[in-house]
């Protein structure tokens, strides 16, 4: 270890240390300065570390958690960016604050979240042993750009890293694709056909055509959005057979659900303890991750039973008489994915959705038109209040106003501290659905009042 890294290693420390004295979190801005002084600090630090990245537009987080539950089940030694910085600067963080001046890291493995457009600088200094590829949908176009574009960055990453195992989504045409032309040993997961209720193509779609040919795809299911047994008719390309297969749907409910797994060949009964479809890939990525760094399967099932998710993935908090769950959205996939689960809730409820459009959300807002908003107006009867809030709460009440919901059931309230006091005195269960700055402040006013932990302590 050279004199600078030393040097960046004392600087990340101290800066992270009194970010906490004033109660901030420090969980990217430490590891930003330190880089400016070593700019292969991480590379430096994670090279005799067992690393699992996972990466993708949705699901990052819960599949890192998931996996990271395993780890902590197994008593495995391992660090994690559980708070979410999942930049270079917030991962070489990370590794700092779990290492000695001297460079060396005191844990054997890292289970590391990376940002998609973050992928191409960090996966060649962290040289991970296995990278789970979770799926590739159209998000922030005014950071990202199209989605071919965050593939690239993607790509770009792992061709620093050929001896990384992927795990790619085998249900993705574009995730997928990364096994085409890269050296990389892969392995894939996905919902078998038959396993769950096939969907209607998409009227819009972020993987149209083939990738290879250009040739608009055929389908012989979908599970949502672009994921499901696609084939090019012209040039062959299709979906690959899953190594770690759900073969079957048997249970849907609001707190989880229970499915059969295929890993490798044997079939296993498997309960997930978050509720939604999209949790179930998310779910048999984190088998496959954990299966091939080397803990088995078993860990990686018993994971899913006891595993809570934090950080507004799911995130419930004791508000009112029925409690609260905050459910991140981002893009329209994800958002799609929030409102097809709240068309499986059966009861009234009271929805909350928040708008952003700063920097970490994306300034273009212009997906909200995109997004199947007018799923709510199927449930509206169930829907006793429909609040909005955040930046751009009037362009939301607008889009929610012309998906086919009453604008006397929509009301604004942009003060969360407001909000909150009076979904306290409510007796209906209360669903969240804010956008990346507002879950950030939200859920700060929610642990204020409900109880709970800082985002940098998941």
């Amino acid at each position: 270890m050279n004199l600078r890294a030393i040097l960046a290693i004392l600087l990340c420390k101290c800066l992270r240390g009194i970010s906490r004295l004033l109660h901030r979190g420090g969980t990217a801005m430490p590891g930003r300065y330190a880089l400016k002084l070593c700019p292969n600090l991480l590379e430096l630090l994670a090279k005799d570390v067992k690393t699992v990245a996972i990466t993708g537009t949705n699901g990052k987080t819960t599949s890192a958690r998931m996996v990271e539950e395993a780890f902590a089940k197994e008593g495995k030694s391992y660090l994690s960016n559980r708070s979410g910085a999942n930049l270079l600067s917030g991962i070489t963080t990370e590794f700092v604050m779990n290492s000695s001046l001297s460079g060396k890291v005191n844990k054997e493995y890292a289970v590391i979240e990376c940002d998609e457009a973050a992928a191409r600088t960090v996966f060649g200094q962290l040289k991970p042993k296995v990278v789970v590829v979770t799926n590739l949908f159209r998000d922030q176009l005014d950071r990202y750009g199209e989605v071919t574009h965050t593939l690239e960055n993607i790509r770009a990453g792992l061709e620093k890293t050929p001896g990384t195992l992927l795990c790619l989504n085998a249900d993705c045409s574009l995730t997928s694709s990364l096994a085409l032309d890269l050296p990389n040993p892969a392995v894939y997961f996905g919902i078998d056909p038959g396993a769950a209720p096939s969907r209607e193509k998409p009227a819009l779609s972020d993987a149209t055509h083939c990738i290879r040919c250009k040739t608009e795809y055929e389908y012989d299911y979908i599970s949502y959005g672009h994921l499901g047994g696609f084939r090019c008719p012209h040039c062959g390309y299709s979906r690959h057979a899953a190594d770690y297969a759900v073969s079957d749907v048997l249970e849907l409910r609001g707190s989880g659900s229970r499915v059969v797994m295929n890993i490798r060949g044997e079939k296993q009964l498997v309960d997930v303890n978050l509720p939604a479809m999209y949790n179930i890939y998310n779910a048999v990525g984190a088998v496959a991750a954990v299966t091939e760094m080397g803990l088995g399967a078993k860990a990686a099932v018993d994971a899913l039973a006891s595993f809570h998710c934090g950080f507004g993935r799911m995130e419930e908090f004791p508000l009112g008489k029925a409690g609260a769950r905050v459910m991140l959205v981002k893009n329209p996939a994800g958002c799609n994915q929030v409102i097809e689960f709240l068309q499986d809730i059966r009861e009234h409820f009271i929805l909350v959705a928040c708008l952003n459009d700063r920097g970490a959300d994306g300034t273009d807002i212009s997906w909200i038109w995109d997004a199947d908003f007018e799923g709510l107006a199927k449930m509206a009867e169930r829907i006793d209040s429909v609040i909005v809030s955040g930046d751009r709460a009037g362009d939301l009440r607008v889009r929610i106003k012309y998906a086919g919901i009453d604008d006397k059931q929509i009301r604004v309230e942009r003060d969360y501290e407001k909000l909150i006091q009076w979904l306290d005195t409510q007796e209906k269960p209360i669903y969240m659905m804010p956008t990346y700055t507002a879950m950030l402040e939200l859920r700060q006013k929610l642990v204020q009042h409900c109880g709970g932990t800082d985002f940098w302590e998941g």
